[in-house]
């Protein structure tokens, strides 16, 4: 398969403080890769370097282009949908209103996509006149979800989904999640609990403080790599 993302070289971090040294990775189209470590592993920063939200060095290039020197919104025009830690979706607003917010500019394009979105959620539709406060916490993530769906996204970045929920409303998210993914959508999933990530993503790349550890189909990483990514011995 072809790479739809390809990074070479990343360094990124905070105030001059490095939280990404050298990390290299791709994605083919398609693909569903779990990108996995411990806290301060570097993984938040990475989706949000490929984003544009931190500054990065090194070779960066989405399906066939190269994202350095694009703005945030120029990565999401171009095919990156985002879905951050902790939901954040519009508290105030309906859930109809949270996705037409993100949808594509032309009225039927949005409507149509709101309709997908119902299809792949059926707990959204039913509740499509609340207002997203009302939802669940699993509810909200699956509405944070279908917002980064409006975009029409080629890759979508995830960033800890199963944060604060119970483990049914996590086994139901990561179960949209392979949804998305059987539908031709490219993932690159950051997750702390590996053992869901691995549900659904055939392929890992394990990093600590900042750099890979361990890159592969699941089945080719040892338990040693694993407790390296995690706990460092």
């Amino acid at each position: 398969m072809s790479a739809l993302l390809s990074i070479r070289g990343m360094t990124a971090g905070y105030g001059g403080a490095t939280a990404l040294n050298g990390v290299s990775l791709s994605v083919a189209a398609g693909e569903t890769v779990a990108l996995l470590g411990a806290n301060g592993a570097g993984k938040s920063t990475l989706l949000k370097a490929l984003l544009g939200l931190v500054p990065a060095q090194g070779e960066l290039r989405f399906d066939g282009g190269d994202l350095g020197p694009l703005a945030t919104e120029v990565r999401v025009r171009r095919g990156i949908g985002y879905v951050p830690e902790g939901r954040r979706v519009f508290p105030g607003m309906s859930v109809r209103d949270n996705l037409e917010v993100a949808g594509l500019p032309a009225a039927r394009d949005r409507a149509q996509d709101v309709e997908r979105v119902f299809a792949l959620f059926p707990d959204l539709a039913v509740k499509s006149r609340d207002s997203a406060w009302r939802l669940s916490g699993g509810q909200q993530q699956m509405l944070s979800l279908g917002r980064a769906l409006m975009g029409r996204p080629h890759l979508l970045l995830l960033d800890e989904p199963s944060l604060g929920l119970s483990p049914k409303l996590a086994d139901e998210v990561f179960a949209a999640v392979g949804r998305i993914a059987a539908a031709g959508t490219a993932v690159l999933l950051a997750e702390q609990s590996a053992a869901r990530a691995l549900t659904v993503a055939p392929r890992a790349v394990l990093l600590r403080l900042g750099r890979v550890v361990g890159d592969g189909p699941v089945a080719s990483l040892s338990d040693k790599v694993l407790r390296e990514a995690f706990f460092g011995v």
